[in-house]
């Protein structure tokens, strides 16, 4: 049986080691984010032509793969810069092509609108007492109908599927923020680098979706 010595130094030994998790993911987090927010920026500069669908496609799973293979080791921070200055990259020509539309005001508007949602979410996962775990299903089920709907777009380019889309990537990445979160305050999430990932790909895709259906929005 244990000791309430024992049981109190465990509880505090595991709260030390969220708030490491906690604390190592948001600083790499923020670091990611200026990374690309740099990368984004020399891509606009330079004017590089956005990515083809096989190079996206091959280099976005290609370094995720690489990055949780060396998740627990040095290698691991390596790939994820490289990561999410791949995503930067591709982020240049498409704000390249708002801002020459005359629609820099949507930008901002999404970029605005993607802090408020993380900050939204991170803030009710950090404080509620509810159990988010009911959302590994739904995300779960929400990404089969994503990956459909990303195929089925490919041929069928239709522009209502594709609002559709991006609506659902909104809500499919605000859940991806809200479990993760609560998983790294919970210690169901260890590691920070997997953590950092997961929050990245989420405001990546929250951004890109809003500049879409905002983009849509005030196209005339």
């Amino acid at each position: 049986m244990n000791s309430p010595m024992f049981s109190r130094t465990s509880s505090y030994d595991s709260a030390l080691q969220t708030n490491k998790v906690l604390r190592n993911t948001y600083a790499l987090l923020s670091m990611t984010l200026l990374w690309s927010a740099v990368v984004a920026g020399v891509s606009m500069a330079m004017n590089l032509p956005r990515p083809g669908l096989i190079i996206m496609l091959v280099g976005f799973y290609g370094l995720l793969f690489l990055t949780e293979k060396n998740r627990n080791n040095s290698m691991g921070l390596v790939f994820t810069f490289l990561f999410t200055g791949f995503l930067g990259y591709t982020i240049g020509p498409i704000l390249n092509m708002y801002v020459g539309a005359g629609m820099g005001d949507v930008v901002l508007t999404a970029l605005g609108g993607t802090a408020l949602a993380f900050m939204g979410a991170s803030a009710y996962a950090l404080t509620t007492k509810r159990d988010l775990s009911f959302l590994n299903g739904m995300l779960m089920a929400g990404f089969v109908v994503l990956l459909v709907g990303m195929v089925a777009n490919i041929f069928l380019q239709m522009p209502m599927l594709y609002m559709a889309m991006s609506g659902m990537f909104v809500l499919f990445s605000t859940g991806v923020i809200l479990l993760t979160t609560q998983q790294i305050v919970r210690g169901g999430e260890t590691n920070y680098i997997s953590a950092t990932v997961s929050l990245y790909v989420s405001i990546y895709n929250l951004f890109i979706s809003l500049l879409s259906i905002l983009g849509v929005m005030n196209d005339d």
